[in-house]
């Protein structure tokens, strides 16, 4: 197994959204785990009643065919005859149960800390985006200022003296 550190970053960059969820696909679980993508794929559907459907989805063929043009994998014969799962971070956990090896757990351990990365790395996103918006609004007002100032600077003063000369009166 790699060093826990290079694995978390390999689980990071395995890491994908669908349908609004963070999520791992059976074939990159079982390369982790170390087994063949059937015999995780059976270990799940011997133990089904363990995954829910916000714990395990499988993709439809639409999202199965955008996922494999998006990252290039091949559709050629002797490929996936079915879309695969996908396990949220609850699924995962529940792998460990299912899979059973002492090798499944520790995967596991370094899969969570993965999603646990992701969450504050997403958090820390989150604060920076606040803080920029933040700071645009508190400069737009400045520059709002400004702006008003120099239309104003802009406008032809108005005058207190009466004109000199004959005007047409209403």
């Amino acid at each position: 197994m790699n060093s826990p550190h290079g694995l978390v970053e390999r689980v990071t960059k395995t890491i994908l959204f669908i349908r609004g969820e963070k999520v791992l696909l059976d074939a990159d679980l079982a390369a982790l785990y170390g087994v063949e993508t059937g015999t995780l794929v059976r270990a799940v559907k011997r133990n089904i009643e363990r995954f829910p459907a916000d714990f395990m989805i499988q993709l439809t063929e639409e999202e199965w065919a955008s996922l494999r043009s998006q990252i290039g994998i091949s559709s050629a014969w002797g490929g996936r005859r079915y879309a695969p799962y996908a396990f949220t971070e609850q699924g995962v956990a529940m792998l460990s149960g299912v899979l059973r090896s002492e090798k499944a757990i520790l995967v596991n351990i370094e899969i969570m800390r993965a999603f646990v990365r992701l969450r504050e790395m997403l958090a820390t996103h989150q604060d920076l985006a606040k803080k920029l918006n933040n700071l645009e609004r508190k400069y737009d007002s400045q520059f709002k200022a400004v702006f008003d100032a120099i239309r104003q600077l802009m406008e032809p003063p108005i005058s207190k003296k009466k004109p000199i000369g004959f005007h047409k009166s209403d």
